[in-house]
């Protein structure tokens, strides 16, 4: 999956890694059941709710998607942790690169073990990511079935309201 990404962006979204179907259509978060693209719709980031294929069109509004992990696979569980150690020094890579403001992970298990901080939890992260702000946000994928879309709705506004505070500070 290629990263959807640009230098300086409000937010940079990032998944465990691709599913199947989404390696097969080529669009993050591309499966049906997906909430993410409902989620950040609701959560106030996109005017309207976008299709997987409309992806682009987050870079004009200032956010962009990556995953951890690059290889595609049908349970982010399938993961081992090397796999997703060494996708969190890509990200890192990443991240220095483009320089988000905010990088938000999408699934707090895996953040745990790719970034080696096991009492993680949601919401933002005492350390950042190079120099840049760590959020966290629950897997949007339709088999996390703690977080209905109600839900997933209000984590991403908290998201949304905190990157307008650190806007306003800069």
């Amino acid at each position: 999956m290629p990263d959807v990404i640009a230098p300086g962006l409000r937010i940079l979204f990032c998944g465990i890694n691709p599913g199947l179907y989404t390696a097969w259509a080529g669009h993050h978060f591309a499966r049906p059941g997906n909430r993410f693209w409902p989620a950040l719709h609701a959560g106030g980031f996109t005017p309207r709710l976008f299709d997987p294929s409309e992806e682009h069109a987050l870079l004009p509004l200032g956010y962009g998607v990556t995953n951890i992990v690059r290889r595609a696979s049908a349970r982010a569980d399938e993961l081992t942790p090397r796999e997703l150690r060494a996708g969190a020094q890509r990200l890192t890579k990443l991240v220095e690169r483009y320089a988000p403001r905010c990088v938000a992970i999408l699934g707090v298990s895996s953040y745990r073990v790719a970034f080696a901080r096991p009492d993680a939890v949601l919401g933002r992260q005492p350390e950042p990511i190079g120099s840049t702000i760590a959020w966290i946000l629950p897997n949007p994928s339709g088999l996390n079935a703690h977080y209905q879309p109600a839900h997933l709705a209000r984590l991403f506004r908290a998201l949304k309201r905190e990157s307008k505070r650190v806007e306003r500070r800069k």
